[in-house]
């Protein structure tokens, strides 16, 4: 077998090659909306017209729900700050709650599910009944409570970052442990991990060099999926008063909120480019997820090649029964 060259080895152009069809094509959109998100985000400073909180140009003060002319091109808000450079720089305000957000959550989602997996007994039930607690809280809820108790409601641009982060985090970790936990329970009833223990390797090295590496297949599934969750818990939280301060962070819901009133008096630029911006971010995202998904399913592969040359793995694939790794569970 030819070896596969470096850049089929990167993520997701393996799945970009083996997609054909709707399934391509909700793939190839994923990535492009969710590029324009990144570009955005990282680019901020030098795309945008206007700093988030500027309240003049060259000509002086905007001025007040000004419609779209060519000093602002989307207008200004009733606050006075150019619309087009909120938008832009609130795709980086949510890049960053994005990535604390889960890189908090996937670390401690994935200690906590592998310490519960491996070693199970009243440690293994004790975090699974915190858990399904956690899990079957209220998301938005749970994530008002948090940002309430971590920062009090709205605050500066890295506490207000963190505060949102880690409401959006306390949501996704019992996902995290349920999947970890799950996989381990699998893998280390497995003969490499009995040969491992049989050698006299000590239990931290089994979990966290065999058996962790084989129990977070999926994890890149869940991810993609969680980020459009973390910027739609983030809107909310912005939407209901419990975000950052405007004068510190740009952020999209709350410039959602903001116009509430302008909608009502006909007055449209305030509210479109913040809603269009969430909705194609969560858009992309979940585009790329909900594909990712489907070619990891090796039944809806199979389903893909049907009326094509079924290969005898493919008829196979499609006559097992496939692991739910999205909710930890067996079918």
């Amino acid at each position: 077998m030819a070896k596969r060259r470096i850049i089929d080895r990167l993520p997701v152009v393996h799945q970009l090659r083996q997609s054909v069809g709707l399934q391509r094509g909700m793939l190839v959109a994923g990535l492009v909306l969710t590029a324009v998100f990144l570009l955005m985000a990282i680019f901020a400073p030098w795309i945008a017209p206007y700093g988030f909180s500027q309240l003049e140009g060259p000509d002086g003060l905007f001025g007040s729900q000004v419609p779209p002319n060519p000093v602002n091109l989307l207008g200004t808000t009733v606050g006075g700050y150019d619309v087009l450079s909120r938008t832009i720089w609130g795709a980086q305000t949510a890049l960053m709650v994005i990535v604390v957000a889960i890189l908090l959550s996937v670390f401690i989602g994935i200690f906590i599910g592998l310490v519960s997996g491996y070693l199970g007994g009243w440690v293994d039930k004790t975090l699974v009944v915190i858990a399904d607690a956690i899990y079957a809280f209220p998301t938005l809820l749970l994530a008002i409570v948090a940002a309430i108790a971590i920062s009090g409601g709205q605050s500066g641009l890295w506490p207000g970052i963190f505060a949102a982060a880690i409401s959006i985090t306390v949501v996704f970790i019992p996902q995290y442990f349920r999947v970890v936990r799950a996989e381990v329970v699998r893998v280390k009833s497995e003969a490499f991990i009995e040969s491992a223990m049989v050698i006299g390797a000590s239990t931290p090295r089994i979990m966290f060099v065999h058996v962790l590496r084989n129990a977070t297949r999926s994890l890149p599934l869940i991810v993609t999926l969680n980020a459009s969750e973390a910027i739609a818990t983030l809107a909310a939280l912005g939407f209901l008063g419990f975000g950052i301060e405007p004068t510190s962070a740009a952020e999209w819901g709350y410039d959602l909120q903001q116009s509430i009133g302008d909608v009502s008096a006909g007055i449209w630029w305030t509210a479109i480019p913040p809603g269009v911006a969430i909705v194609l971010t969560i858009l992309g995202v979940t585009l790329i997820g909900e594909s990712l998904n489907d070619l990891a399913d090796p039944r809806l592969r199979a389903r893909r090649r049907a009326g094509k040359t079924q290969t005898p793995a493919d008829a196979v694939a499609a006559s097992q029964p496939v692991s739910r790794e999205f909710m930890g569970e067996v079918e």
